[in-house]
């Protein structure tokens, strides 16, 4: 069974290969490649993924990150396919997942997990 450490690392490993996916586009590039914008979907699938088996214990002690949230996005992008907003997957990748990502390091930084 994974545990929240190995479960923190695989959303820092799928948010750097976002932010790699991502570097040097607009939005426009982004909305206009059919490929890339599945390829960020499903490492947001994966994020949600595994916050959503992250210890109650864990997201508990760092409320101030919207685990909610990005479980729900999780929710959508495998529940609504045909239905997925891209611009708003974009903000995510450009504007939200580099706030998570800082957030998530440093929780594998202080907190004493397993």
């Amino acid at each position: 069974m994974r545990r929240d450490r190995q479960r923190l690392s695989d959303i820092l490993e799928a948010l750097d290969w976002i932010a790699r996916a991502i570097s040097g586009r607009t939005e426009t590039e982004f909305l206009a490649d059919e490929t890339l914008c599945y390829a960020v979907s499903q490492k947001m699938t994966i994020i949600g993924e595994a916050v959503s088996r992250l210890s109650p214990e864990l997201t508990t002690r760092h409320k101030s990150v919207p685990w909610p949230d990005i479980v729900a996005l999780r929710n959508i992008l495998v529940h609504e396919y045909f239905g997925i907003y891209w611009p708003l997957v974009w903000q995510t990748a450009a504007d939200h997942a580099p706030a998570l990502r800082v957030e998530v390091a440093e929780i594998l930084r202080t907190e004493p997990i397993e």
